[in-house]
């Protein structure tokens, strides 16, 4: 994140106001809302004695480009989450859940990936620097105030990364819609890395050869295919039940 940008959107804005008020350096509001959600948004912001201005709609779509703002923008200050896989693993104090996307473009659905990540206690997000969407503004908003606690790690060599979690005993599970064992057979108890890949090619060659097992999601509809988002949050998720019956 740049030293200082915008955020928008209720959910994100108000995650960033709760989780990390000292970063909110301004909050900028469609002069024209007047309704409960604003209020209440206007009242936290107070609480937390962050300014805030009231301005023209016009204005908002400037500063973010765009009219998905729903009249609420924030400038922000960059937080300081893990920058490393070993700043993660370091502090560790169950086995490790980390969430790997092999090329992932579309900013909404790595926003929507850092939100399952989140929800379902994945430790970061793993990216390539190169032919990936960052974390971006677009991002945030998706991911509803995620991106301000799941720590998103680019490496520049992802199959080096790969090999160097290995070394640290996590085992790399990639999900393939051609493997032959299915996520139900899978022993997820462990430290795991899930791999998935980017929309519509899934997981590149070199990549493959870097798992230390494939597996399949199960269908059992005329759909072949998932999200990226929404496999993410099926692995995750399994992975989350096994734990919790203490296989």
């Amino acid at each position: 994140m740049a030293a200082n940008e915008f955020i928008y959107g209720f959910h994100a804005v108000q995650s960033r106001l709760r989780s990390h008020a000292e970063s909110v350096t301004e909050l900028y509001i469609d002069a024209e809302r007047q309704d409960q959600r604003a209020r209440n948004l206007l009242l936290l912001a107070e609480q937390l004695k962050v300014r805030t201005l009231p301005v023209e709609r016009k204005r908002l779509d400037g500063m973010v480009g765009n009219d998905k703002h729903q009249g609420c923008v924030a400038r922000v200050t960059a937080i300081k989450l893990a920058v490393s896989i070993d700043d993660v693993l370091a502090v560790l104090t169950e086995p490790a859940l980390l969430l790997v996307l092999d090329g992932v473009q579309d900013p909404h659905n790595l926003g929507a990936c850092l939100r399952l990540a989140d929800a379902l206690g994945a430790h970061a997000v793993i990216a390539p620097k190169d032919r990936a969407v960052g974390v971006n503004a677009t991002v945030r908003k998706v991911a509803s105030g995620a991106a301000d606690v799941v720590p998103f790690i680019p490496v520049t060599n992802l199959a080096r990364s790969l090999r160097e979690l290995k070394e640290q005993e996590v085992w790399i599970m990639g999900a393939a819609g051609d493997a032959e064992k299915d996520l139900f057979g899978a022993k997820l108890t462990g430290a795991v890395a899930w791999v998935l890949g980017a929309e519509g090619e899934g997981l590149r060659r070199l990549t493959r050869e870097h798992c230390d097992e494939l597996v399949r999601i199960p269908m059992f509809g005329s759909v072949d295919s998932l999200n990226v988002s929404v496999a993410s949050g099926i692995c995750l998720y399994e992975t989350r039940r096994q734990r919790s019956l203490g296989g």
